[in-house]
């Protein structure tokens, strides 16, 4: 399931988790597997965030190499 996740798909199942706990809406014996699954999902988000980053920081070195400034235009 998780490589079908987008990152908004993640956080807002990370987010679900952090209340439920917050709320006290997690038992015990849940809270392991719930710890878990929130790691998974963080690891997910972060992945998504370094490919994003990684693509926009090509984009913007490919504009630059073309001569343009990808922020400010003419």
């Amino acid at each position: 399931m998780e490589s079908t996740l987008d990152y908004t798909q993640a956080f807002e199942e990370l987010q679900q988790i952090v209340s439920d706990i917050e709320q006290g809406e997690i038992t015990v014996d849940e809270l392991s597997d719930k710890v878990k699954r929130a790691a998974e999902l963080i690891r997910i988000c972060r992945n998504r965030l370094t490919t994003t980053e990684e693509d926009v920081n090509k984009i913007i070195k490919e504009l630059d190499a073309a001569g343009r400034d990808p922020f400010h235009e003419d």
